[in-house]
Formats: C-alpha cells, sequence, structure tokens
C-alpha cells in the first residue's frame, strides 16, 4: 500500500490524537470530535462538528469526508454533502456537516470519532463544446431507466 505525507497542523482546539486508520487495510482515517461540551443531533436537524485540524493538501488530490458506517448504520447519522470535499487550497479548520436521519437524538461527546477522511486523486476536466454527443444504447434516460426494481412509486 502506498502512502503520501499531508502536512496537518493541530489547532487550539486541538487534543487527542490525530485522525488515524483503524486497521491495516483502511482507505479511510477517523476523524474525532473536538467538543468543550457534548453536542445533542436531534432528528433532522444538522451540525458542524469542529475536529481542531487544518492541512495541507498536495494539488491534484482532495480529501473526501465520508460517514462512519456504523454509526450510519445504528443511528443514521450521516455526512450532509456525503462525500464531502476538502479542496488542496483550503487551509481553515476542517469541519464535519453531520445529519441525524435516524428516529432519535444523538449525543457526540468530545473524542467521539465522526467521519472518515479519504485522500483521493482528481483529475480536473477541459470542456471540449461539442455540437453533438456520441449516441449510446441507453440515451438521454435518466433515473431508473436502466431496471431499479424497487417499489413502485405510489
Amino acid at each position: 500500500m502506498s502512502k503520501m505525507k499531508v502536512r496537518v497542523k493541530t489547532l487550539e482546539n486541538f487534543k487527542g490524537l490525530l485522525p488515524a486508520y483503524e486497521s491495516v487495510g483502511a482507505s479511510g482515517l477517523d476523524v474525532r470530535a473536538q467538543l468543550s461540551q457534548a453536542l445533542v443531533i436531534q432528528p433532522g436537524d444538522r451540525a458542524m462538528v469542529p475536529t481542531g485540524i487544518s492541512v495541507e493538501i498536495p494539488l491534484g488530490f482532495e480529501i473526501q469526508v465520508r460517514p462512519r458506517s456504523g454509526w450510519a448504520a445504528k443511528k443514521g447519522i450521516s455526512v450532509i454533502n456525503s462525500p464531502g470535499t476538502i479542496d488542496a487550497d483550503y487551509r481553515g479548520e476542517i469541519k464535519v456537516a453531520l445529519i441525524n436521519l435516524g428516529t432519535e437524538a444523538v449525543e457526540v461527546l468530545d473524542q467521539d470519532r465522526v467521519a472518515q477522511l479519504v485522500l483521493t486523486p482528481v483529475i480536473q476536466l477541459e470542456w471540449d463544446q461539442v455540437e453533438q454527443l456520441e449516441e449510446t444504447a441507453r440515451g438521454a434516460g435518466g433515473f431508473g431507466s436502466t431496471g431499479f426494481k424497487g417499489a413502485s412509486p405510489q
């Protein structure tokens, strides 16, 4: 597995451990909440959770902020704009935008692991404006056009 050094700065509100991989094969680093007091997220509510770190991501990469699968499955906690994007030129504090999609309030405590951070390569596109696009079998078929077999819309 290859590794890349990314510079990290701990901020005034940081304490505890830097984000870390929790297993040898993990693709995401678990990032922890840096809170002075517990935070309660009611069903349907959102919260910005500080992490106490800022980073210097190399050009050509981004860090994606993704939900933690166990918390999502058990409590309905997710990242609002999943995956969130931290651009290479951003130098502010990383904050995790959480949403409670569950049915009960969820308490976030200081040092709780609130999300995963994944370093990902980025390829910027250049537009090639044309009059016509190549035809495909799908064509302009949108949502459900490839055979979704779920419940019928009411």
